[in-house]
């Protein structure tokens, strides 16, 4: 239990990093003054705080999350600084709120756009080095029910389904959907046995017959081959891969909001960070799937980041495109009372899942459904 929380820690540790260095690195690029990279959520003091040149690195007690502080960033829609120091005027053309707002959308995002690369950068290492498992392209009987038309005509378990109708066979589900197009008619299919002959049988698909058996009366399965992608394709088939996943995680998203809106309750295999410490025992029992896991929540961390909600990547963003369109910054106080409003639902809906979790754990339920 303790290595597996040092081990979530540790994985917490590496994203959070990546996604900040992104704002940091961004920022230092077009002159912006960073006042403090910290890590952990600042509800308390710093544990640990060290200043280098004009930035203060600082570590808190809670380590969840972290933040980049920009210079200028809190008063970023009255587009003004109360300074104390006659000095610190000379800052104020490197201040957040007096760069260009594509710079700063840029800033904003460079913390997702990270998480991102970082997805794809492990997942075109895993295609690469470590392989994809995929479909092939044989077609093997497992079993045939006494007395159906796949054992009058011949076929046997172990035969591998050649062609249909002098069509070849690729996948099981082409052989299914052309079977159940043709029920009651005779169709010639060529099968190797497992001493490699090459037959032809004649079978007639059943125009009725039980679900569980299928027209013809065998059940089948596709082969799976291990596939290694060349080093300069592996970044394409990556990036499909993790868009691929983006699209289902916004799937399950806008499920759980429809659950939470409309029956006041939590879907299944929604979980979070007590859930998410959990999966790190299961998926981190060797390098490969750990690796792939964490690709996952990588991958999670920027889709939620950038929702246009209050206090989050995308809810800043969505104050800058705001000022784009109307020509005027947002007033200051709306800002920030949206952002603080945005962090109180936030930290809301953490509790609710989080005690999801526990009543998960406490009645023996499987974090990951049957």
């Amino acid at each position: 239990m303790l290595l597996t929380i040092i081990i979530f820690l540790v994985i917490l540790s590496v994203l959070v990093l990546v996604h900040e260095a992104g704002h940091f690195f961004v920022a230092k690029f077009f002159g912006i003054k960073v006042e403090e990279f910290g890590f952990g959520f600042p509800l308390t003091r710093p544990i640990f705080s060290i200043k280098k040149g004009e930035t203060k690195y600082s570590l808190y007690p809670l380590l969840i999350g972290g933040f980049v502080k920009l210079y200028g960033e809190d008063e970023a829609g009255s587009g003004s600084i109360k300074l104390k120091q006659k000095k610190v005027k000379n800052d104020l053309h490197r201040a957040f709120f007096a760069k260009p707002i594509w710079q700063r959308a840029l800033v904003i995002c460079a913390g997702v756009f990270m998480n991102f690369v970082l997805a794809v950068a492990i997942i075109s290492f895993l295609f690469s080095v470590v392989g994809v498992q995929m479909p092939g392209n044989k077609v093997t009987v497992d079993a045939v029910v006494k007395g159906a038309p796949a054992e009058k005509a011949g076929i046997r378990p172990g035969d591998i389904v050649v062609s249909i109708d002098k069509t070849s066979v690729t996948s099981a589900e082409q052989l299914v959907t052309y079977a159940k197009k043709h029920l009651g008619q005779k169709l010639v299919l060529k099968v190797k046995s497992q001493n490699s002959k090459v037959k032809s049988v004649e079978v007639a698909p059943r125009k009725v017959y039980p679900s569980s058996e299928g027209p013809m009366g065998i059940a089948i399965s596709q082969n799976v081959i291990l596939k290694k992608y060349p080093w300069y394709e592996a970044p394409f088939v990556g990036t499909k891969e993790a868009l691929r996943e983006i699209v289902l995680m916004v799937q399950g998203l806008a499920t759980l909001v429809s659950q939470l809106l409309f029956h006041a309750s939590v879907p299944a295999g929604v979980t979070g960070p007590v859930g998410i410490a959990q999966l790190t025992g299961i998926f981190c029992s060797n390098t490969n799937s750990c690796l792939s896991f964490i690709s996952l929540i990588s991958l999670n961390l920027a889709i939620i980041n950038i929702l246009p909600i209050p206090a989050l990547d995308g809810g800043r963003l969505l104050f800058i495109l705001i000022e784009g369109v109307f020509r005027k910054k947002v007033d200051a106080k709306i800002e920030g009372y949206a952002h603080m409003i945005g962090m109180i639902i936030l930290l809301g809906l953490i509790l609710l899942i989080t005690l999801h979790d526990l009543f998960r754990i406490l009645t023996g339920q499987p974090i990951i459904p049957k």
